[in-house]
């Protein structure tokens, strides 16, 4: 027989959740919604959800007036290329702390882990004055190669290989296969759960990024989109039709790679319940 309180307690659960997700998701929907209203509609006092005249000029205006399309570009281009070197360096870093026996391995990694306790905003001068001093202001190498490892990263592929059994390394060794071909073939492989963990927040992180590209890219065509829409905001006056509708579209490419590596993402987390 089914308890009435079970039901009852499912019920309650089933509408809070529904509750949290329409307030989580209705300031992006409103967004969207403002995104085709001409601006005098949007700074109305008595605003309406949907728009009364809707228009698709905020989407021309946002790429004609503002390169907005140029933007977009750059920041797909710094943060595909950061997140794809920031999983092949934690993978590989973590299949060495996790399956490797060295001198100093336990110093190093918590050199390491060390690295994630500092404030990244106490890192900006030095880092600053180095990208100066080799002569790397205005250059996308400022943006890429000072982020190419993360101690999140290492410290998160390392917990999912030391998962990976050895006796499948050691088989793949006596076969004659070569540790190349025994990080790239299988533990490369069957680290796909770390490695979305990884790709998602890596990527979400550099998308996001103001202040650094704020500070290193002074060229405007070379700058990336969340300086870029700081461009909408005038001294005077704010195109807002134009900005949200930069917005939603900058929402996009996170949404995209959410998507992709959601299976894997929500797998890895469920296993790192499981170890925990």
């Amino acid at each position: 027989m089914i308890n009435k309180n079970t039901i009852l307690k499912k019920i309650i659960l089933f509408i809070v959740m529904i509750a949290i997700g329409i307030v989580t998701i209705y300031p992006f929907v409103w967004m969207i919604s403002s995104s085709f209203k001409p601006n005098p509609e949007i700074i109305l006092e008595n605003q309406t959800f949907l728009p009364k005249e809707p228009t698709i000029q905020n989407y021309v205006r946002a790429n004609k007036e503002f390169n907005f399309f140029r933007y977009f570009v750059n920041s797909i281009f710094v943060s595909l290329v950061v997140t794809l070197v920031v999983v092949y360096t934690s993978t590989i870093c973590g299949y060495v702390f996790a399956k490797y026996r060295f001198r100093g391995r336990k110093i190093l990694f918590s050199l390491v882990l060390s690295t994630m306790m500092i404030p990244w905003c106490v890192t900006i001068i030095p880092r600053y004055s180095l990208i100066d001093w080799f002569g790397w202001m205005d250059t996308y190498k400022a943006l890429i190669i000072p982020l190419a490892f993360s101690g999140f990263g290492i410290f998160l592929l390392k917990q999912f290989i030391e998962g990976i059994p050895n006796a499948i390394i050691d088989a793949a060794r006596i076969d004659g296969a070569s540790e190349f071909t025994i990080f790239h073939k299988i533990i490369f492989k069957m680290s796909r759960s770390g490695i979305a963990s990884i790709a998602i927040f890596q990527f979400l992180w550099e998308w996001e990024d103001f202040l650094w590209p704020y500070l290193i890219i002074n060229t405007p065509e070379k700058q990336l989109l969340p300086v870029g829409l700081k461009t909408f905001s005038g001294q005077y006056e704010t195109d807002y039709g134009s900005l949200f509708a930069a917005t939603v579209f900058s929402v996009v490419p996170v949404l995209i790679v959410y998507f992709m590596f959601q299976n894997q993402f929500i797998e890895g987390l469920a296993s790192s319940a499981v170890k925990g």
